[in-house]
């Protein structure tokens, strides 16, 4: 892993410092650029998301689903953690947090924005960067790739149906054609463009993949550092205006994360799941595809709304609390497998 890489919590700290600074001095600039959109779509910002998350979807072999057999209980548990638990857990938070107990501090107009923001980023599972946080737990590569494989084909048939269902409990009307042109431009225009490329360099074989992607690596997150720093722009006479706000709207986040990174690796070890495969388990049970998130927000809601604003406290919290979850799985590994000593020590026992 490169300097850089290493320390890429800092330079996110310093591009969310620089974005709200220069959105602070400079909001004529952000307006402007804010501006530049098609159908609700902020092109900047998708060209950057694109930038950012293509160079990640090329190391992705979409034939590497007929390995999900080989951890059929870690897909399940990241499956049961994505699909059925963080959506509706977050739902639930954003409701006692946002909508009952610190309602009295947040401006009530904005209340049902910020709570289908908070949605919005659970729905969607990370993609880009597990990735990133599989490589710092040192998890299955294999697994990794299957999930987010099958995430990505989950995602472009379950997300709109899943945020049009919890967004209409929350009596907000919903535009589904806005919400799947995100699917579209976010998930299945970037695959299939990263996956005719993958097919092109392969054909010149393994080395000049590599060399290509590493080429790449510097511009995907130069793109991510970038977009933190448009986003932020975009809100930082609010996040400036309203600090108590961004802390608010960070504590179900925060509650989340821990919640379901917890539970997916306390279920990967009650069902025998490898540390190898339990690791970054937690971390996609936990994370989220904040880029798609801050999208729908955007062409939902508009640039200066409270969805956009609790999506963006969303990129705000989720490095360093990531980063925070990789070193909880790595500092609990002799603990976590100690079960799985236990556990075949019984089957030599048993077969004896």
């Amino acid at each position: 892993m490169s300097i850089f890489e290493r320390y890429l919590t800092l330079w996110v700290a310093l591009c969310i410092v620089v974005g709200v600074a220069l959105g602070h001095v400079m909001p004529g600039l952000f307006g402007a650029v804010a501006a530049a959109e098609v159908a609700k779509v902020n092109l900047p910002v998708a060209m950057l998301i694109w930038l950012m998350i293509v160079p990640m979807l090329l190391k992705i072999d979409f034939g590497s689903l007929g390995q999900v057999r080989e951890h059929w209980r870690g897909v399940g548990v990241t499956l049961f953690i994505n699909w059925a638990v963080k959506p509706f857990s977050m739902a639930l938070l954003g409701s006692f947090f946002i909508g009952h107990l610190f309602a009295p501090w947040l401006p009530s107009g904005q209340i049902p924005s910020y709570i289908a923001g908070l949605i919005l980023l659970a729905a969607a599972p990370c993609t880009a960067m597990v990735f990133v946080w599989s490589n710092l737990c040192e998890g299955e590569p294999h697994y990794t790739l299957s999930q987010v494989a099958l995430n990505d084909v989950i995602m472009v048939f379950l997300f709109a149906p899943l945020v049009g269902l919890l967004l209409g409990v929350a009596s907000i009307s919903v535009p589904w054609d806005t919400l799947l042109l995100s699917v579209l431009l976010y998930i299945v225009v970037p695959v299939i463009i990263a996956q005719l490329w993958r097919k092109m360099l392969l054909r010149g074989g393994d080395a000049s993949f590599n060399r290509v992607m590493r080429m790449l690596q510097p511009l995907s997150l130069g793109a991510l550092l970038a977009t933190l720093v448009l986003l932020f722009g975009f809100q930082g006479e609010q996040i400036v205006r309203q600090p108590g706000v961004i802390a608010i709207l960070a504590v179900p986040i925060l509650v989340q994360v821990y919640l379901n990174a917890g539970l997916a690796y306390w279920l990967s070890r009650r069902f025998g799941v490898a540390w190898c495969v339990a690791a970054p388990a937690a971390l996609i049970g936990a994370s989220n595809f904040f880029e798609l998130a801050v999208a729908a927000a955007i062409s939902l809601f508009g640039l200066d709304s409270g969805a956009a604003l609790a999506t963006v406290v969303g990129v705000l919290v989720e490095v360093p609390v990531m980063l925070s979850v990789v070193r909880i799985v790595k500092a609990t590994r002799g603990w976590y497998e100690a079960s799985e000593r236990r556990s075949e020590a019984t089957v030599v026992e048993t077969r004896s």
